[in-house]
């Protein structure tokens, strides 16, 4: 005997159809010619974007079913997708520009969007991350009177410091999509892409040439200026690196893995003169596969990576001997501040990693305002209230010492390995103003430089680490493999933070 058939449910209404109909229209199957055209550059969908970002069936979206202003017009949610979802289980507010409608421009109703979602993320203390892709103002659809007030950038500029914010350059962004890179927190950009505040049409307006968006914004100079935190291969690739930034600012997911500390003793070479890269030390000081290093092509001289060690975020600052000798110039000194800016912020604790012969010298060092680049750094470090843990690698002289958690700044914990060096200044420098009358006394230069050699090798064994550690410079001289066991055990002594209503500090956007 056959069953007969279950009960089925009501016929859908017109008007609900209707409404049906037209999210339908919004997804990429209802618009394979514009999904093909975005495959063709090379770039994923918005909803692709979305979908790699967020996890699986969490986002809610916002503002679908808007169209442009201008009548005559359509576009699928005129060209922003936005709304909120969770990220590694973390609920973020998302918006995205879609370059296939309209080339992702800023129009009269997708700044209402886009505003109605910062201001959702400011009440609601939720990350933003962004997908900026499209050429600045839709000019026509922006001059439609009854929009009201402009206030998008506005609005993002007060999330600074409040919430985590990340903005992804896929290709082009220019004009008001610049102007969202330039605010945003953390800045992705995809190998190949362009950015500028001025797009080919302003720039011919303004200086009679013509030029790709490539020609007058590539990311290679944006990695070289340092506007660019990350250079990212694709867009599959810059999503994951937005993912795996925002996981610092939570809980780790996964039990700690702890590295090799063996290899800590000989990292650092006895020969002071010779190199070595830090960022192996960083890698044999945090927990396996946990480091991101931000903005790595500017400002070389330190090492700015955000890492966890047992499990806990840190902030690590490293000189890098491998480019200046680890000297800190300008650009050093701009990018070590902003970075200890976003983990103060967000109650990051810091830790320093010392090996700088001191602050850049000359005239092309003083040129580039190091007189207030280098007090920047020092500022933004003193006035951080999160703990500061210090290891004085090797080179620890003059300013430079002195910005990289001395003594003042008033560490939670300030080691040394025995590598370490010590000195007010560069040593050789002192042996030139302290002997200076008896080695001007000299009238052959080799014997004069012999004598400086021999003076300096005496005031640097009066500086060794040990000697230092006896007049109490540092809290201990340690094995350098037991540094990560010392800096877990210190990390479990400092209390969480208070928690907090507002906003604790601005982030400088550079």
């Amino acid at each position: 005997m056959s069953s007969s058939p279950g009960p089925t449910g009501p016929a859908v209404r017109p008007e609900l159809q209707a409404v049906l109909e037209a999210r339908a229209a919004l997804q990429d199957a209802a618009r394979p010619e514009a999904l093909a055209r975005q495959h063709a550059r090379g770039r994923l969908s918005v909803r692709e974007a979305l979908a790699g970002l967020i996890d699986p069936d969490s986002f809610v979206e916002y503002g679908g079913l808007a169209q442009p202003a201008v009548d005559g017009m359509s576009g699928a949610a005129d060209g922003l997708v936005m709304g909120t979802a969770q990220v590694g289980g973390r609920a973020v507010d998302l918006v995205l520009y879609d370059y296939t409608v309209h080339g992702g421009t800023q129009s009269a109703v997708n700044h209402q969007k886009i505003t109605r979602m910062f201001e959702h993320a400011l009440r609601h203390r939720l990350p933003v991350i962004l997908w900026l892709e499209g050429g600045g103002a839709r000019t026509h659809d922006m001059l439609v009177s009854a929009r009201g007030p402009t206030t998008t950038f506005v609005v993002f500029a007060r999330l600074s410091g409040l919430v985590p914010t990340i903005g992804i350059v896929p290709s082009r962004a220019f004009a008001g999509h610049a102007n969202l890179a330039g605010l945003s927190d953390l800045l992705i950009a995809v190998r190949g892409s362009a950015m500028g505040l001025g797009g080919p049409p302003l720039v011919h307006a303004a200086l009679g040439v013509t030029l790709t968006p490539e020609e007058i914004g590539p990311a290679d100079a944006h990695v070289r200026s340092g506007v660019i935190d990350l250079l990212a291969d694709d867009d599959a690739h810059a999503i994951t690196l937005a993912r795996r930034y925002l996981a610092f600012f939570g809980p780790a997911t996964e039990p700690p893995r702890a590295p090799d500390p063996l290899p800590l003793r000989e990292l650092v070479p006895l020969n002071p003169r010779r190199a070595y890269d830090v960022r192996k030390v960083i890698a044999h000081l945090a927990d396996l596969d946990s480091s991101l290093e931000l903005k790595p092509g500017w400002g070389r001289s330190v090492v700015t990576s955000l890492v966890r060690i047992d499990g806990r975020t840190v902030g690590v600052v490293a000189n890098q001997p491998m480019h200046a000798a680890g000297a800190i110039d300008s650009a050093a000194a701009v990018k070590a501040a902003r970075f200890v800016q976003i983990c103060d912020a967000f109650d990051i604790p810091l830790l320093l990693l010392c090996d700088t012969p001191g602050l850049m010298v000359g005239p092309e060092a003083e040129q580039t305002g190091l007189v207030r680049h280098s007090a920047r750094m020092l500022t933004a470090i003193a006035n951080a209230t999160v703990p500061i843990m210090t290891v004085v690698l090797r080179k620890a002289y003059g300013l430079g010492y002195y910005i990289m958690g001395s003594q003042p700044l008033d560490p939670a914990i300030l080691l040394a390995w025995p590598t370490a060096e010590y000195g007010g200044m560069g040593l050789e420098g002192a042996v030139s103003i302290l002997h200076r009358r008896e080695l001007e006394a000299m009238a052959d230069p080799g014997e004069r430089a012999a004598r400086h050699r021999e003076l300096t090798a005496q005031l640097k064994d009066e500086h060794t680490a040990l000697k230092t550690a006896a007049k109490f410079t540092y809290d201990d001289v340690i094995d350098p493999a037991d540094t990560r066991r010392i800096l877990v055990q210190t990390l479990r002594t400092l209390p969480p933070p208070a928690p907090r209503e507002g906003r604790k500090r601005l982030i400088e956007p550079f």
